[in-house]
């Protein structure tokens, strides 16, 4: 087996150091930094990632997001951070949102009078959709 490389000088001179939570632990000669390797972070499917920053950028906010797909919005504001991702600016337009299943997004989108002066968005959210709408904010 390969020796690990200390993270924080690159130098291959780590001798084993223990076991934390069922991981081999190391410490670098060079350094002495302490370290363990093969950590395996929570994974989140790329999926939820994906919707999420759609979300992001329909203006939800992290906080809905959080509720809406169950996922940290502090996850969220990172994946933001790391695509470099912006809202644009939509000041005189309020994005309000629906989590509906078939039925009723195709009685919503059936009954002409409620789609009057908006735009929207539909998105698949596991079983169920997303309706992401924006109306003029009344004076």
């Amino acid at each position: 087996m390969k020796k690990p490389i200390c993270p924080k000088c690159n130098t291959e001179s780590v001798i084993k150091s223990g076991i934390v939570k069922e991981r081999q632990r190391y410490k670098c000669k060079k350094c002495s930094y302490n370290f363990t390797v093969g950590k395996l972070g929570k994974q989140i499917d790329s999926y939820y990632v994906v919707k999420a920053l759609q979300l992001y950028i329909e203006g939800v906010s992290y906080r809905e997001i959080e509720r809406i797909l169950g996922i940290s919005h502090v996850s969220v504001m990172n994946w933001v951070k790391k695509y470099r991702l912006k809202v644009p600016d939509n000041y005189a337009y309020r994005p309000t949102y629906k989590v509906l299943n078939h039925k009723e997004l195709v009685e919503f989108v059936q009954k002409r009078e409620s789609l009057k002066g908006m735009g929207m968005v539909v998105t698949e959210i596991g079983d169920k959709f997303m309706l992401i709408k924006w109306e003029r904010f009344k004076d």
